[in-house]
């Protein structure tokens, strides 16, 4: 009751009165909850809105207030600052300083001059902001000898705190891969840190609370460091950013009675070596018990024997704070059943295409091995099938010590795998004793797309897991063969369809820093990031749909979170890349250089009647110019940049005019008579208007001539479907969508399968394998149709004029037989839902729209242009009707 009157009494005095159903939640610091080591300067607050049952609710204004933890004490009010911004409001106040922690809330009103109470306050600490206030030196193991397949150094200290903790703070990182403890207890619920960046320039520290882990008197510290990417063997060779493991440790502890001690890694820590024998990313590990130094992390343990470590000479200018979320630990899955193949191999099946690892309880002699082979699918035959793993062992290899129950799971290494191969235990094998468990960075799901074909809920279903399975600190290409690399071509085509599956925002914002940090000098953009290619200072790049990494994801992460920031940080970047076009290019045609083209499109075996998939790599090229050039123009616009954006527009319609007079005839015709050319130039407006409707004409005309097949690759895929609905084929599209035989979306879920494939037949009809060097099943690039999926079945889009669904547009796109069709999607602003039907003859849309947004409907109706009648609506819950409408099942009108 007392803090009623007091909320009530404040919003009197500041002049309006306060709405009970009206609050400020979900506070966000840099897209983070409560982050306890920020390196931003000036960090941004964003929030959401809550208002009840109220509609058309918009923020009219807000009140930040900043304090220090410590004291409670006010060094930041906004005062009341009119608007509707409530996402990255930047702090304003004094500079903020190394290690201190701060408090933030926010009122808002509305414009129904409505104040909300004070929101929950929300926290974050500021990191280390200078390579001085690191006091730790780097440290490697005390012993010598091979650099890869040595056992993984363990280091320890043992140390006495005589007063008791107020609070404490450990920042680690490492050369390699660390997992560290206290008192023999593990340091946070992380897994494969630092992670990987581009390390010489870009090596991430992450920040732990252990406060509660400490005790007065005797503790032990304790870390172990393994290989990882940083020596790891990646495409060919290890050692890519240096041959000794290391670790930097740096404990700053804050006594109740107001002193301070810092505890670091120097030249008085010991290294040894214990259980862990050997861990690598694409072989496994191998875990001897017989050799555990129990206790070793803990206080009273006999170091004796142990060897002083070694004081690294490295630098701390490229340390940052950790901008992704970690890797960590999420869905579980039992053993499903136990096969006894052909060749008379023990598999266990967990029933999905995970990745991650296998825990495992056992008991056995002492000496006995058991050995875990991972592996996608069984072949033909039923037997275990690896030869698509190429080099990759992708084995853990665990030796008992004896003398009762033994737990097992690897450290520093993962697989990607539905089956595993059991080898060394007799006897049959105990389902209960064995867990898969998925690993992947710990990004929030945002979105949820089901409808009534139960084949397209299990394509959304591998779509996702196909993101989870990849996106693991790096989106990467594969997650279970010698490879597992950050290809940028994979990740521009499924960048927007990720950022509806899950909140990628933190998690693109890393990594394209490291686009950028390993672009090259000219300009281009290396194949993979971070780029492990390059060798002794030589460059490759260039590729088109690659290195339009460097366009095309900055503009899609603005599309969905409307961060101005992020595009500002990479537009150096963009800009850099389409002036390397531009430099390559004569007479504003780019026909040179070598490029991937239409990666793994359709291949026609016997082309008896003419028809060709092979669209020219260079008319690809020169599409793609347009479209980054068209993207740098975009973002030019949207920082306010005018000359440039000015300079770049005079240069498209000179590449567009090169694109026509190269490649398409008077006509119309595009000399690749491809679908992928077809949907690349209507997509990217390659055309003049008058040639657009005949040239999708065409488009869906190839398609039927291929039975209503697509032979598009990864840079066509995309776009076909958008291109068909764009221009009056959404029918064909569905077709395309839900056609269930080679080549399609759905033939890898008639054969079974629970995520995305890198081929269209990667099993064939006859049940036998596409070649086995480049044949991944766990591989996400053609998952990006489930961007037509969300964008245009469930009609979910954003406003390019409100960037972050600031502005909404609902379109739904009724077809393909469906009766229903359920989104869901978690916007900056709060979620936001479409929801469709079919019951006989009328539609039904039901729609959540969140507080302090707007959102243009269109509700479909024969009789209206265009086949809608629109709606401009705010926030809140709206049901829509309408029996004007082409009913997909009869195909009639109501």
């Amino acid at each position: 009751m007392i803090k009623n009157l007091l909320t009530l009494s404040l919003c009197l005095v500041l002049g309006s009165s306060c709405f009970a159903q009206l609050s400020a939640e979900r506070l966000l610091t840099e897209n983070e909850n409560d982050p306890n080591s920020i390196d931003i300067k000036a960090p941004r607050f964003s929030w959401q809105i809550a208002a009840g049952n109220a509609k058309n609710v918009f923020q009219s204004a807000y009140q930040v207030r900043v304090y220090t933890a410590a004291d409670n004490k006010l060094i930041w009010n906004s005062n009341k600052v009119s608007g509707s911004q409530s996402i990255y409001v930047a702090y304003k106040g004094p500079a903020l300083t190394s290690r201190t922690a701060y408090i933030w809330q926010v009122m808002v009103w509305d414009n129904k001059g409505h104040a909300s109470p004070w929101s929950k306050k929300a926290t974050w600490r500021m990191g280390l902001l200078s390579p001085t206030d690191w006091k730790a030196s780097w440290i490697g193991p005390g012993y010598t000898g091979d650099t890869v397949n040595k056992p993984s150094p363990m280091f320890r200290k043992g140390i006495t705190l005589n007063k008791t903790v107020k609070s404490a703070f450990a920042y680690i990182t490492a050369h390699g891969l660390y997992e560290a403890q206290i008192n023999g207890a593990k340091i946070g619920d992380e897994y494969l840190t630092p992670g990987w960046t581009s390390y010489h320039k870009r090596l991430q520290y992450q920040a732990y609370d252990v406060t509660k882990m400490l005790v007065k008197g005797p503790n032990a510290i304790g870390a172990k460091v393994g290989s990882g990417w940083y020596r790891s063997t990646l495409v060919s060779s290890p050692n890519h950013y240096g041959k000794d493991v290391g670790l930097l440790f740096q404990l700053e502890i804050t006594y109740t009675n107001g002193t301070h001690e810092t505890i670091v890694s120097d030249g008085s820590w010991k290294s040894a070596t214990g259980e862990l024998r050997y861990a690598e990313i694409y072989n496994g590990a191998t875990i001897d018990a017989r050799l555990v130094q129990k206790d070793w992390a803990k206080p009273g343990f006999n170091d004796s024997q142990w060897t002083p470590v070694k004081v690294q000479d490295y630098g701390k200018e490229n340390l940052i704070a950790t901008y992704n979320e970690p890797v960590k630990k999420h869905e579980t899955f039992k053993a499903l059943k136990v096969i006894t193949t052909p060749k008379g191999e023990k598999v266990i099946d967990f029933g999905q295409n995970l990745v991650g690892w296998v825990e495992v309880k056992a008991n056995g002699k002492a000496g006995d091995t058991i050995k875990l082979s991972h592996t996608e699918v069984l072949d033909k035959a039923g037997n275990f099938y690896i030869e698509n793993l190429r080099g990759a062992k992708a084995q853990n290899i665990y030796i008992l010590k004896g003398g009762g129950d033994e737990y097992f799971e690897p450290q520093f290494t993962w697989q990607g795998f539905r089956y595993i191969k059991v080898e060394g235990i007799t006897g049959d094998l105990n389902l209960a004793n064995f867990t898969a468990v998925a690993v992947y960075s710990d990004m929030e799901p945002t979105g949820t797309f089901t409808t009534s074909n139960p084949m397209l809920n299990q394509l959304q279903h591998n779509i996702q897991w196909g993101q989870k399975g990849n996106f693991l600190d790096v989106p990467t290409d594969c997650p279970q063969r010698d490879e597992r690399l950050g290809w940028t071509g994979d990740a521009q085509v499924f960048s927007r369809t990720a950022s509806f599956n899950m909140n990628v925002h933190n998690f693109f914002t890393k990594w394209l820093k490291d686009v950028a940090a390993d672009q090259n000098s000219d300009g281009s953009v290396p194949h993979i990031i971070p780029d492990v290619f390059k060798q002794n200072d030589g460059q490759n790049g260039g590729a088109t749909g690659w290195s339009d990494v460097a366009t095309v994801v900055p503009w899609n992460m603005y599309l969905a979170y409307g961060d101005k920031e992020l595009l500002q940080n990479q537009y150096p970047s963009m800009k850099a890349w389409v002036d390397y076009m531009q430099k390559k290019a004569k007479n504003n045609l780019w026909n040179t250089g070598w490029h991937f083209g239409d990666w793994l499109f359709y291949s026609v075996e016997n082309d008896l009647d003419g028809m060709s998939a092979i669209t020219s790599k260079y008319l690809i090229a020169q599409c793609f110019y347009a479209y980054s050039t068209q993207l740098l123009i975009n973002a030019a616009t949207a920082l306010g940049n005018k000359t440039d954006a000015d300079h770049y527009t005079l240069l498209l319609q000179q590449i567009k005019a090169a694109y026509v007079n190269e490649y398409v005839t008077a006509n119309g015709l595009i000399s690749s008579d491809t679908q992928t050319a077809y949907a690349l130039a209507l997509t990217f407006d390659m055309l003049p208007e008058q040639l657009r409707e005949q040239a999708a004409g065409r488009l869906a005309n190839n398609i039927t001539r291929y039975g209503n097949h697509l032979t598009t690759g990864f840079l066509g895929t995309p776009y076909l479907c958008h291109a068909l609905s764009r221009f009056g084929y959404a029918d064909v599209a569905y077709k395309l969508l839900l056609q269930e035989s080679y080549p399609s979306w759905l033939y890898p879920i008639k054969m079974g399968a629970t995520t995305i494939w890198e081929r269209w037949d990667g099993i064939k009809p006859d049940g036998s394998f596409e070649t086995p060097t480049m044949n991944s099943y766990n591989h996400y690039a053609y998952g990006a149709i489930g961007d037509w999926m969300y964008r245009v079945t469930s009609g979910i889009d954003t406003d390019p004029d409100g960037p972050g669904y600031k502005k909404i547009i609902i379109k739904p796109t009724v077809g393909g037989k469906l009766t229903y069709a359920n989104a869901s999607y978690q916007t900056p602003y709060g979620k936001l839902t479409s929801n469709w039907k079919i019951d006989g003859d009328t539609f039904y849309l039901d729609v959540d729209v969140p507080a302090n947004t707007t959102a243009t409907v269109f509700v479909p109706d024969y009789n209206e242009k265009e086949g809608y009648k629109t709606k401009q609506i705010g926030s809140g819950s709206y049901h829509f009707t309408s029996k004007s409408f082409i009913n997909p099942v009869t195909h009639t009108k109501p």
